[in-house]
Order: C-alpha cells, then structure tokens, then sequence
C-alpha cells in the first residue's frame, strides 16, 4: 500500500507465515503516515469499521477490538485486590488505556508509547476504539523507548499491560527474560501482567519460548486462549504474578467482583469466558509442557518474520 492515495479501494492481505495469511477486502484507504519508526495505514471496511494496520501487521479495529483488549485488561485485574495505577507498554491505539480506565479504583494509567504517530493517528481515527481515554487527566502519556523509563522509574504499578507488536526486530527485546524481570521490579506486591504469546497455529516455538521466559521471573504464569477475528486466528495472552492467580476465581466470584466494583459496558468478558479462557485445550498443554529455551536480551526467534521479509501475496477479486 506504500504510495496509495486516500480513498483507494482494494483488497489488504498479511501473510502470517510462507503457508498461512489473512486478507480483507473492499479496503478504503483513509490515511496513512511513515514515521521515523513504521507504516501506519488507516482503512475504512465494510465489515471492521475502521482499521489500524502497521508495517503491514492488522493491529486493532473498532469492531472486533474488544475481542483483544477486555481478555488482556479485565482478566488480570479482576484477580487483583483493586488497581490503583497501570503501566501500558505499547497500546497507543488507546484500546488497552480505555479498559483499563472503567476501573472504579484507578488513578493514574501511564501510556508508554515509542511512536508518537500512532498516538496522532488514533486520537484523528480511532475515537471509538479509545474513547477519549487517550486524552483523559488520569492518563500521563510518556513517548520512547519503554526500556529506558522502566529502567529508570522509581514508580511501582499495580497492573502492567504489554500491548506490544509482534517479536521481531527492535521489539523481540520486549519479549526477554531480562525485560520481564525489569517488569517484576517496577509491580506491587500481588502485581498482575498481561501480554500476548502469539498465535498456537503458526507462531508455536515463540509461544514456547514466551511462556517459558515468562516461567523463568514469574511464579504464576496463566496462558489464555482468545480467537480474534482480526488477526485470523486463534491467540494466545498470558498473565503473570508473584501471587495473584486468576486460575483461583469462580465464575461467580468474577461475576461479583465486576457487579461490586461497578465494571460495565463488557462485550465479551464475564464470569463464564473467564474460565473459558484459561481453560487449556489436551493440544496446548503438550505445547507449553515441551522444554523450551528462555528468550534472552539478543536472541531472535525463529518462526516470528518481517511482513516484508516474506513473498508478497496478490489478490484477485472475482
């Protein structure tokens, strides 16, 4: 799509591996901007509303967004005591920051975000993803490179919520046993992390590796699985605590906890998908029970690929 013009039409695929893609078609193109780091592309479409791709990558659209970031916000904090003050790493559609902010008990949420274009492009298209969240006074936005703040901030968060791109180039760096330690020091005591592991269809050793890297800091780690329409497929999230395990809740006792603290206006999330998330098919548990080799700082992972590394895919509408 580099060099389409605003209004064009046509059909947007992303290849998830050399054998497996996804694509969309009726695409309007409404804006698009390469910063000093990416491409982010704005699309209108018949069926997702509006749609954030970058570098090729389907991120988030208004209709399907809630199937990602209620699971990786609502799960985890439901486990929690009561969240205080959240850390977004990545996220700057605002999806995660919004769902975080329908928390009776939240005071400040900080949005690390490296590119500051996302940002400008979400507040301009995304109005329904983030809601005004994005410019809410209890949000601090704080632009770079999330390792460095988090490495120098004395600050200590209740929840941390890893809304990051995919593992490769620069971000696999985000994915590291010595990031997720930097994690653990900046989280309250009974603190509660979320992220995604990745797709158990096409991206398995880097699900793997993840988990296992998340095992190697965090005592409890709880893989769950959410198919999102967007990315195709099935998707694997996991959480992480020293003690807070959300394994250990009833569908009534989540149920309840979202009645008393007021937390409405969920889509998909309740008592019942709660343990339908973490509930592990037989072919995943003998995914995460295979021995796999902790990622550390410097090290790639092998089945996670550049969009543009791989053949292109052409598209013939009929």
């Amino acid at each position: 799509m580099t060099g389409a013009v605003a209004g064009a039409r046509q059909a947007v695929a992303e290849r998830l591996n050399a054998h497996f893609g996804f694509y969309l078609t009726h695409c309007e193109l409404l804006a698009q901007s390469r910063s000093d780091w990416q491409h982010i592309e704005i699309f209108e479409h018949p069926q997702f509303g509006r749609v954030m791709r970058i570098d090729g990558c389907f991120m988030t659209s208004e209709r399907d967004e809630f199937f990602y970031h209620e699971p990786m916000v609502h799960l985890p904090a439901i486990a929690h005591p009561g969240v205080r003050h959240a850390l977004v790493v990545g996220g700057g559609d605002g999806g995660a920051v919004e769902e975080l902010l329908k928390l009776p008990g939240i005071e400040q949420v900080t949005l690390c975000e490296l590119d500051d274009e996302v940002v400008r492009m979400a507040r301009q298209w995304l109005a329904s993803i983030h809601r005004g969240a994005l410019d809410d006074p209890r949000v601090r936005l704080q632009l770079g490179d999330a390792r460095i703040f988090m490495q120098a901030t004395e600050q200590r968060f209740d929840q941390i919520v890893l809304d990051l791109t995919d593992p490769f180039g620069p971000a696999v760096e985000l994915y590291t046993v010595q990031f997720y330690q930097t994690c653990q020091r900046i989280l309250q005591p009974g603190g509660v992390l979320s992220l995604h592991l990745g797709s158990p269809i096409h991206l398995q050793e880097s699900l793997q590796r993840i988990h296992a890297s998340l095992k190697a800091v965090f005592p409890i780690v709880r893989p769950y699985l959410q198919y999102v329409p967007l990315y195709g497929t099935l998707w694997c999230m996991a959480m992480a605590s020293d003690t807070s395990d959300p394994a250990a809740l009833t569908p009534a006792q989540v149920d309840a906890r979202l009645r008393v603290r007021g937390i409405g206006r969920l889509q998909l999330y309740n008592g019942q998908t709660h343990q339908a998330l973490l509930a592990q098919p037989n072919f995943l548990v003998e995914m995460l029970r295979q021995r796999a080799a902790p990622l550390h700082s410097g090290q790639q992972l092998g089945d996670v690929h550049d969009p543009a590394d791989l053949p292109p895919i052409t598209i013939v509408e009929g």
